[in-house]
């Protein structure tokens, strides 16, 4: 992509198809001209369907916007009938996080010294001086303490499992007693039956929001291609 003060082109089409590399750009597009948002949407469009490698850029970001720009997309779902207020879990807040189609990073790297709790490497080096063996250490550090961060991964999801089940299963038992079938404390079958037919709802309901979402992306992408 090319701008100056009285033009904007996007560029290296050919380059870009030929590696398959697809663009996405991660960011509230509105706070920029609008010559260079048109610039961004044909760029994220035109290499949507690409996936040997993924570019993914940061513009007029902030992770408190992304947060908080997730949160409006999940109460347009409720407020549009897609969502139920029950179905409101981390989980459906991180697939509507713009980063919700890349992977966890591996490593992220804080030069200059400063730190902050969303990196995992800190190092003193200014960024002009960074150099291939700077890198090399901050690999080293971080497969050092890989296992460590992988377990604390893999149990920060065992606990946000058992929570969501948890959460289910009040839930169902509170229908249940309201309705005058079983106690609080009962465990039936057809508690069970229940619980498996809430869960099963819960996750059509998110897949047709989460499909309905992307589609609201891409009209708006495509908008802005054609203005």
């Amino acid at each position: 992509m090319y701008c100056n003060n009285s033009d904007c082109s996007f560029v290296h089409r050919d380059k870009l198809a030929k590696h398959g590399v697809c663009i996405r750009v991660l960011g509230d597009l509105t706070l920029l001209p609008m010559d260079l948002q048109k610039l961004i949407a044909q760029a994220v469009m035109e290499t949507r369907n690409y996936s040997e490698c993924f570019l993914n850029v940061c513009f007029a970001y902030t992770s408190r916007h992304e947060i908080s720009n997730a949160v409006q997309e999940v109460a347009w779902g409720v407020q549009e009938g897609l969502l139920e207020p029950r179905d409101v879990t981390e989980s459906l807040l991180d697939q509507c996080l713009y980063t919700a189609k890349s992977p966890d990073p591996d490593l992220l790297i804080r030069t200059s010294g400063e730190t902050s709790y969303s990196c995992l490497v800190f190092q003193s080096v200014l960024w002009p001086e960074y150099t291939f063996w700077n890198l090399c250490e901050a690999i080293l550090r971080y497969q050092f303490n890989y296992s460590s961060i992988q377990k604390a991964r893999e149990l920060h999801l065992q606990e946000r499992t058992r929570l969501q089940h948890e959460s289910d299963h009040l839930w169902v038992q509170e229908n249940l007693w309201n309705g005058g079938h079983c106690s609080r404390e009962d465990d039936t079958p057809l508690s069970k039956n229940l619980l498996q037919h809430f869960k099963a709802e819960r996750e059509e309901r998110t897949r047709n929001f989460v499909q309905a979402l992307e589609k609201r992306r891409t009209d708006f992408l495509l908008e802005l291609c054609a203005a």
